[in-house]
């Protein structure tokens, strides 16, 4: 009899627990961030933003329901042989002059945010502007670099604080919006680039990213950047898709199973060459996953994507659009391991793949295009030069990262880049042979870079990467293009000024 009663208080117990657990797993913080190289989301609202209450106006100190930013950013850049084939912004016709000097490029950055949360609630907005501008550069200025008097967030949300569960909220933006999602790979902000990403559509999120699960879901027009215009949707274009964060056990692992498409309703026909683009329907499912091998030392980042649907593209002589499958691949994998050092140095080696088109000469009516689309990824983690995105390419990499002080952070690497299809163009270089004659050695590239907080309102930083070109990249003739015999130098000095200082305020 006394082991039944045990045995009774026991499963009343079990079941007791079994019901609170949801709620007490609610309110516990199980975001975790990654240890992978430049592959952590950017926050939301932006890393810049403070909430009032807690800068340094100290008659500000109750004011918790007002988001604030007013960041300023320089950047100096000296690049001798550009590999980056430009493009003009209205037409995208690949921009064929070339300098043989080095361009010394001074490029200037402003953003600002206001951001109004809680005491209006279920109703909340923000507005984000940005004024981006270059100035002394060799080349036509692109819409990478300017951007003048534009606002890159303005939405309206929705949020409800428990609607899904205690401290588990249901959130739906409309409007203009920015975001990173997954690792950037595929839908980054490009905080480096001097402008940014955005969209306008519509975002609906279910939980938040401190909950042991949560859904984000959206369904988006890319924003067509105009330099001196306000900036447009593209009204043919739809990009979609979720994201599901699974943190139940994310000490460990966070998994991340996913899905994107971008659908173009595209006219290759069009009378206005700037409207002319070919139709795409690509649908993207994928899996990311990312933590730490216990407290061995070690982490991991991995992130795969099958891409399948159909691709428009046209032929000379032929006088419709024609249509292929398309069929691509793509993954990523990271590993490192941090040692138990006061300058917590971590050594990383990382493999990047993306598939490439096969046939590139078109001959057939239908066929296949395995070219992977890296939608609206940040190319950053790939190379320093921003030589590389994630198609046709193999990419083998070794880091060193370590902080000699606790205001200064530093990292070193070496690269080395293949073509995955010897006969598709190494895409950022518009560097081609459709014999596949030359080989798929595209060249080799060593970094450093050096960041340094000086106080609370002043972060600066500097960095040198070189790229030796390898057999193919030696091979392709240039006239108009970069001395594809001859190495690239890449040197950037930039300073921030963020006005609200670093969140941290002396009280």
């Amino acid at each position: 009899m006394k082991r039944k009663l045990v045995n009774t208080a026991s499963v009343a117990g079990a079941l007791g627990l079994l019901l609170t657990w949801p709620g007490l797993a609610n309110a516990e913080d199980y975001y975790r961030k990654t240890k992978g190289y430049r592959v952590e989301p950017d926050t939301d609202p932006p890393a810049y933003v403070r909430n009032l209450s807690k800068t340094q106006f100290k008659q500000f100190r109750d004011v918790d329901w007002l988001d604030v930013g007013l960041d300023f950013r320089t950047r100096y850049e000296y690049r001798e042989n550009d590999y980056r084939r430009r493009n003009d912004s209205t037409t995208g016709a690949t921009l064929s002059t070339y300098r043989n000097d080095p361009d010394n490029l001074w490029l200037l950055r402003t953003r600002g945010y206001v951001g109004v949360k809680d005491i209006l609630d279920p109703l909340r907005f923000a507005v984000e502007f940005e004024d981006a501008r270059s100035y002394n550069g060799l080349y036509e200025k692109t819409d990478s670099d300017v951007n003048e008097f534009e606002i890159i967030q303005g939405y309206a949300e929705l949020y409800f604080d428990n609607a899904l569960g205690h401290n588990r909220p249901l959130s739906i933006r409309a409007g203009r919006q920015a975001l990173e999602l997954l690792d950037r790979r595929l839908v980054g902000s490009n905080q480096f680039r001097n402008t940014t990403n955005n969209f306008e559509g519509f975002r609906v999120r279910f939980g938040k990213k401190q909950n042991n699960w949560d859904l984000d879901t959206f369904a988006f027009q890319p924003v067509q950047r105009l330099k001196y215009d306000f900036d447009q949707p593209d009204e043919d274009t739809w990009f979609y898709g979720g994201v599901l964060s699974i943190r139940q056990w994310s000490d460990y692992i966070t998994i991340q199973p996913y899905f994107m498409g971008r659908k173009v309703n595209g006219d290759p026909y069009n009378r206005i060459v700037a409207d002319r683009k070919n139709s795409m329907d690509i649908f993207a499912p994928g899996l990311r996953v990312y933590g730490l091998f216990g407290d061995s030392g070690f982490d991991f980042d991995a992130d795969i994507n099958k891409q399948f649907g159909r691709f428009g593209y046209t032929r000379t002589g032929v006088a419709k659009e024609l249509e292929l499958q398309h069929d691509a691949l793509a993954y990523s994998l990271e590993t490192g391991y941090t040692f138990d050092h006061d300058w917590k140095p971590r050594v990383s080696a990382y493999y990047g793949f993306g598939t490439g088109d096969k046939d590139p000469n078109r001959n057939a009516s239908s066929g296949s295009n395995e070219k992977f689309d890296a939608f609206y990824g940040f190319n950053q983690p790939w190379s320093r030069n921003d030589y590389f995105s994630w198609d046709n390419v193999h990419a083998p990499k070794a880091r060193l990262e370590f902080t000699p002080h606790k205001d200064v952070r530093l990292d070193a690497g070496y690269g080395a880049f293949w073509l995955e299809s010897e006969t598709e163009a190494w895409n950022r270089a518009n560097l081609r042979d459709t014999t596949g004659r030359s080989g798929s050695f595209l060249g080799h590239e060593l970094d450093f870079r050096m960041r340094h907080k000086l106080n609370p309102y002043v972060d600066w930083s500097l960095s040198y990467a070189r790229f030796e070109p390898g057999s193919f990249t030696r091979a392709q003739a240039a006239p108009s293009g970069p001395f594809t015999t001859e190495a690239s130098n890449f040197f950037y000095f930039e300073v921030s000024l963020n006005a609200f200082g670093d969140g941290k305020p002396k009280l």
